[in-house]
C-alpha cells in the first residue's frame, strides 16, 4: 500500500534503522543522508519517511511531505554551506531518468561546478 513501508525498499530500511547511513539531518517527516557514491563533493539524498515510489506519486498523495522534502533540501545546503555557492536538487523518476531506488527521494548536490545541461 502506498505510503507504508516497503520490506525490500532499502530507503525504507534506512528509515527503520536496519540499515545504516550517514544521517546529516531528520525531522519528523524526512531524513537526509550521505550518497554512498557520491557524485559531488556535497551529495545528500533527502527522502521522506512515507514510501512512494516517486516524487510525481508522493506529490500527488502527499503534497506536504514533499513539501517539506523541498524545505530540508535547503537547510542541507545551508548545513553543507552550498547554498552561497550554488548547488542542484535533483529528482530522478523513472528507471530512463536514472532512478535506482523505487523510494522517492532528491538529491542535493554541490561544492563543485554543475553544467547545463546534466549528463
Amino acid at each position: 500500500m502506498a505510503g507504508e513501508p516497503q520490506a525490500e525498499c532499502l530507503f525504507c530500511k534506512i528509515v527503520a534503522g536496519e540499515v545504516p547511513a550517514t544521517v546529516v539531518r531528520e525531522t519528523e517527516t524526512t531524513v537526509a543522508f550521505r550518497d554512498i557514491n557520491p557524485q559531488a563533493p556535497t551529495h545528500v539524498l533527502v527522502i521522506p519517511k512515507v514510501h512512494y515510489p516517486d516524487a510525481a506519486s508522493l506529490a500527488a498523495a502527499e503534497p506536504q511531505v514533499m513539501a517539506d522534502i523541498l524545505c530540508e533540501s535547503g537547510r542541507v545546503a545551508a548545513d553543507e554551506k552550498v547554498d552561497g555557492t550554488g548547488y542542484r536538487v535533483v529528482f530522478n523518476t523513472g528507471a530512463g531518468a536514472g532512478q535506482t531506488v523505487f523510494h522517492a527521494h532528491l538529491h542535493v548536490l554541490g561544492g563543485r561546478g554543475l553544467n547545463w545541461p546534466p549528463g
